[in-house]
């Protein structure tokens, strides 16, 4: 079942990206994609005037040895040539994929031919009535990249013992604000996140997940306090005594890739409609975390994939911490936990 109100949630939304009846507008999907999602896209489009084209590609299968999720990198195009076909000739497509096209390998090539892309993160549709259209964010994230974009280093402290530096020499600055209205541009929904890729061998310190910090790709809480050792860009020492941290080690090393210990982006949360305590209302089944990667305030950790120093992986945390402080060059834009006032909503 389908409510009217996400179909008009949706199709807010495709508004904001400058949609307009005369475009070709292609729906992506892969057989295990949400219909829910799928269905709710379609409509909303109809609304908005347009009738698109279904790309629907196979999902393959995983070959283990653990469950992939929240990655931001579908492996289901595969450099399809006939879906890549579409997508390359589309000025608008909006990506069904369950684990999204950010970090997929074929986002440049789909780019490249000038279609924007809005990534509908695999939520349930029931999640976007709370997640109002505002004008607003958009320049407020464009200030948190600009602040990003000035400076030489990142700093993140925390009174759990997080101690970690970023050099920014050579990291790609990037900001989401959830729809996109330029050619050759991409955005996932919700959005709300100032994101920093940094080059390879910049990243140092500590990073501890403490209670109440989120883990996405288990899509659980942190209950028992996790201290990574980050060495240039790897995570070389994973402390702690209770579950958190066993399954941390258990999962990361399942991949047998040196690059799931690497750090993938890490950043700030910008979205002040976006919840920290949503996921304890959800089943795991039914959302991806997105949410929380973007909430106000936050300091987003994560492992992983990382374009910008050349690394690629399967493996992927995505780590929302809460009570950090996060400086540029000395300069706040997060004083525990809670924007600065030049980030905040007037």
């Amino acid at each position: 079942m389908t409510e009217s109100a996400w179909v008009s949630r949706y199709a807010e939304q495709f508004r904001a990206c400058g949609l307009t009846a005369t475009e070709t507008v292609v729906v992506l999907s892969e057989t295990r994609s949400r219909p829910a999602i799928v269905h709710t896209a379609r409509l909303a489009l109809g609304q908005c005037g347009v009738s698109p084209v279904d790309v629907v590609v196979t999902t393959p299968p995983n070959p283990g040895p653990v469950p992939i999720r929240s990655t931001g990198a579908s492996v289901a195009l595969a450099a399809n040539r006939a879906a890549l076909g579409a997508l390359t000739n589309a000025d608008f497509i909006v990506d069904c994929t369950v684990e999204g096209l950010l970090h997929a390998p074929e986002l440049g090539r789909i780019l490249a031919g000038g279609a924007r892309v809005l990534m509908i993160s695999n939520e349930h549709p029931e999640n976007t009535e709370r997640w109002p259209h505002d004008p607003a964010l958009a320049d407020r994230v464009a200030t948190g990249v600009a602040m990003l974009e000035q400076a030489a280093v990142m700093h993140v402290s925390s009174a759990a013992g997080t101690d970690l530096t970023v050099d920014l020499t050579g990291a790609v600055r990037a900001g989401s604000h959830g729809w996109c209205t330029e050619p050759g541009t991409v955005a996932h929904w919700p959005g709300g996140l100032v994101l920093a890729f940094p080059a390879a061998a910049s990243v140092n310190g500590t990073v501890v997940l403490a209670p109440g910090d989120a883990n996405l790709t288990f899509k659980e809480y942190v209950r028992d306090q996790v201290a990574l050792t980050v060495v240039d860009d790897y995570i070389t020492d994973i402390g702690g005594d209770g579950v958190d941290a066993e399954l941390f080690r258990a999962y990361l090393a399942a991949f047998e890739e040196t690059e799931a210990y690497a750090v993938s982006h890490v950043g700030w949360g910008m979205n002040t409609s976006a919840r920290w305590e949503a996921m304890a209302l959800w089943d795991k089944a039914d959302h991806n975390g997105t949410e929380l990667r973007a909430f106000a305030g936050n300091f987003l950790f994560s492992t992983g994939a990382n374009e910008v120093a050349g690394r690629f992986c399967r493996g992927h945390f995505d780590l929302p911490m809460r009570g950090c402080t996060v400086t540029l060059d000395g300069s706040p834009v997060v004083e525990v936990g809670e924007l600065v006032a030049e980030l905040r909503p007037s």
